[in-house]
């Protein structure tokens, strides 16, 4: 996986936990900088974290999932998108002023599910550099929630549905590709 391809996995990784900092946003009465950073490394963490955990849990059955990999993160990575662009697709939650602890480990973990499905998905590609991925997603996801946030007591949620959507295209085109990697129908 190219750096490239590799960016715009985080991209499209990070585009929930984006829709989500832009709800908080919304819900909070006053945004400080404060509560960009601090919503940013919930999702940044926890963005980051869960392909590792993936990633490893993978490797431990890396014996029997090895002859069906390009397909198994085709799926995985299809699924994922499928969900983010049905999730764009649903009526509006509605958020709340609360940025405390537990509200926050909650939503982290649910935004980072996927990237948990993701890391599974990387331990399959030959050669892959999960350090680097897992940075990578880390200070994307941690950098889009921050400005995600603001933005979202800025300008509203005019745009976080679409960039759910996109991201979910985004992962459905990898999944794609690897299986056309693995037939060699791309060059």
């Amino acid at each position: 996986m190219s750096v490239f391809e590799l960016f715009l996995t985080a991209l499209a990784l990070s585009m929930d936990a984006f829709a989500v900092a832009v709800c908080k946003g919304l819900a909070l009465k006053n945004v400080k900088l404060k509560n960009c950073l601090w919503i940013g490394l919930w999702f940044g963490v926890f963005q980051a974290l869960m392909p590792l955990v993936g990633f490893f849990c993978a490797k431990l059955f890396e014996t029997y999932v090895h002859a069906f990999a390009h397909w198994i993160a085709f799926g995985l990575l299809c699924l994922l998108g499928i969900n983010m662009i049905r999730e764009a697709m649903e009526e509006e939650e509605k958020s709340n002023n609360d940025v405390c602890c537990k509200e926050m480990l909650i939503l982290a973990l649910a935004t980072s599910i996927d990237a948990l499905a993701a890391g599974v998905s990387f331990e399959m590609i030959p050669e892959f550099n999960i350090a680097l991925a897992v940075i990578f997603i880390g200070i994307i996801t941690f950098t889009l929630s921050a400005i995600g946030t603001k933005l979202g007591s800025i300008v509203g949620t005019k745009y976080n549905k679409k960039a759910e959507a996109a991201g979910g295209i985004v992962l459905i085109l990898l999944g794609f590709k690897i299986v056309l990697e693995h037939y060699n129908i791309l060059f």
